[in-house]
């Protein structure tokens, strides 16, 4: 989520975005542009529209929004492989801190069947090589009429992350067991993620 030929970018060690160490340094220099600083218009908006259940948000940085969630009863719980982003949630959700933990969302069980997981610059921090994961993971955590539900960043990049995806190859990894139901132009983005959102709701079939 960086341009390395910038010179505003600090030098790290990790180039690995599969390893926790690539997050660590990242967060550990607070050098984060993916991180909104708060929770997005259309996240407050969907969580309005429902009735509370069972949230899952795995990558979840610095968790602003599982805070959010929490202050209104909603059951939640946000991971993250990075203990550095763990640390960061940690302090954003005080007394709510343990709502998140340290893990790896591939090999993850969650304390309950999620009704929703939430999707915030999740998949584009995975190399596509991943992207199958992913999608079964999603997939066999939630059963039928479950929702995945968040932003997804849409067009093929070069290098990342962010990993970009194409339309045609989000539709080809979710649609055999996913039904798409909502997919709605995103405004209001941070520019690392400027006019390339689009905020999408698949449920479980």
């Amino acid at each position: 989520m960086s341009d390395p030929t910038d010179p505003a970018v600090p030098e790290f060690e990790s180039r690995d975005p599969n390893s926790p160490r690539f997050w660590d340094e990242r967060f550990g220099r607070r050098f984060t542009p993916w991180d909104q600083a708060g929770v997005p218009e259309m996240f407050t908006r969907f969580v309005e529209s429902r009735d509370a259940c069972n949230v899952l948000i795995p990558g979840c940085g610095s968790a602003y929004e599982a805070l959010y969630l929490a202050e209104r009863g909603w059951p939640v719980r946000a991971i993250d492989f990075s203990a550095a982003a763990v640390e960061a949630a940690r302090v954003q959700l005080g007394a709510h801190a343990g709502l998140v933990e340290e893990a790896d969302f591939f090999a993850y069980a969650p304390p309950f069947s999620p009704g929703w997981i939430y999707e915030r610059a999740f998949l584009c921090a995975l190399p596509k090589s991943r992207w199958q994961d992913y999608a079964s993971r999603m997939a066999a955590l939630l059963k039928p009429g479950a929702l995945l539900a968040g932003f997804f960043f849409i067009g093929s990049t070069p290098k990342g992350p962010p990993f970009g995806i194409e339309r045609d190859e989000l539709d080809a990894l979710l649609s055999p067991r996913f039904e798409l139901i909502e997919d709605r132009e995103v405004t209001g983005s941070i520019p690392v993620f400027a006019g390339r959102e689009r905020w999408m709701t698949w449920r479980r079939i």
